[in-house]
């Protein structure tokens, strides 16, 4: 008798076909904005760093962030395996340090190098183990603090979005 297992697995996307990680993205964004998602996600920390506080929201609504930020993550993975080249030549006279967010002028130009050094320093499944930690700590007054680091993948995370978030912005921009 063949014995079934239950995949408890969360999946952002229903079915069992290929994405593209721009595809991922651009559904990301169609659901959540950018500035939102940033406000979001830095009130999910600082409710985790605080001891007595927690985060105010549904955590239907925080749960549903985790899983869409689990998604985005997912995209970024899948970006950094095409090794699509994202330069655009940008005069960066004309650019206001308000549009460069916490992205170097580098990675600006290239914002595929966000991805990289993200997935250099860490894997997925660390990204969503920080994920899942913040989003616990958040939810509840609790005595013990996060063991790891969590400001280093936080900033990785913010620097995802914002390249993200320029990189379909310049793809709408070179095929419209």
């Amino acid at each position: 008798m063949k014995k079934n297992k239950t995949d408890f697995d969360t999946r952002f996307w229903a079915v069992r076909r290929k994405h593209s990680g721009l595809q991922l993205m651009e559904t990301f964004f169609q659901f959540n904005d950018l500035v939102a998602s940033k406000e979001k996600l830095n009130n999910i920390i600082n409710c985790a760093v605080k001891r007595n506080s927690w985060i105010k929201e549904d955590p239907s609504v925080i749960f549903h962030f985790r899983q869409s930020m689990q998604s985005f993550v997912r995209a970024g993975y899948l970006i950094t395996l095409k090794e699509k080249k994202w330069v655009v030549n940008i005069q960066l006279e004309n650019t206001s340090p308000l549009a460069l967010g916490l992205l170097s002028e580098k990675e600006y130009r290239n914002p595929l190098l966000v991805f990289k050094k993200a997935f250099r320093e860490y894997s997925v499944q660390e990204f969503d183990y920080f994920m899942s930690g913040m989003v616990y700590f958040s939810l509840g007054v609790y005595d013990n603090l996060p063991e790891r680091n969590i400001i280093s993948p936080y900033i990785h995370l913010t620097k995802m979005l914002d390249a993200a978030h320029l990189i379909l912005e310049r793809r709408g921009k070179k095929y419209n």
